[in-house]
């Protein structure tokens, strides 16, 4: 396991932001193929759009507790930032993902089976800092490079979990 924590995790104020994004429901943990279908999906409605050149974030949006909601009830939301007047079809949906008080944790992980161990160790400093999330928002996984364009194939990415 070469888990990375670039930046221990700590708390910082992030902004809403408007969002492009396509859904899913079901059990997507461990399941890189839900990942790849969603981001190509989206990817293939932003390109001919020209969205891509703007320089958009790419994050995944969770709502629910794996621990508590049954696998084929979770739901996923993978976005990427857009103007809130872009126009949307199909499956692709817009929404704006709201901000405020967040526990946000940089990581550096070798694979797609470091995110799970990534998780659990924001949720380890949450505990041991007395912090409660709110599940009322959105967790988050802001993505800051392409593993495909890392010469380790590495992911780079801010894990993000709302705090009260």
């Amino acid at each position: 396991m070469n888990l990375e924590i670039i930046n221990e995790a700590k708390i910082t104020e992030l902004e809403e932001r408007n969002v492009a994004y396509v859904s899913f429901i079901g059990n997507y943990i461990g399941n890189v193929k839900v990942f790849e279908d969603l981001f190509g999906k989206l990817g293939s409605w932003a390109g001919p759009k020209q969205l891509m050149g703007t320089d958009p974030l790419f994050m995944s949006a969770y709502y629910d507790d794996p621990g508590v909601t049954p696998p084929e009830e979770l739901k996923l939301d993978v976005c990427m930032t857009s103007r809130y007047d872009v126009e949307v079809e199909g499956d692709i949906k817009k929404q704006t993902l709201p901000g405020g008080k967040y526990v946000v944790m940089r990581a550096e992980l070798a694979g797609p089976e470091e995110y799970g161990p990534a998780w659990e160790k924001i949720v380890e400093w949450l505990i041991q800092n007395n912090l409660k999330i709110d599940m009322a928002r959105a967790s988050y996984e802001i993505y800051l490079n392409s593993p495909e364009e890392h010469p380790e194939k590495h992911h780079i990415l801010d894990i993000c979990m709302p705090v009260k």
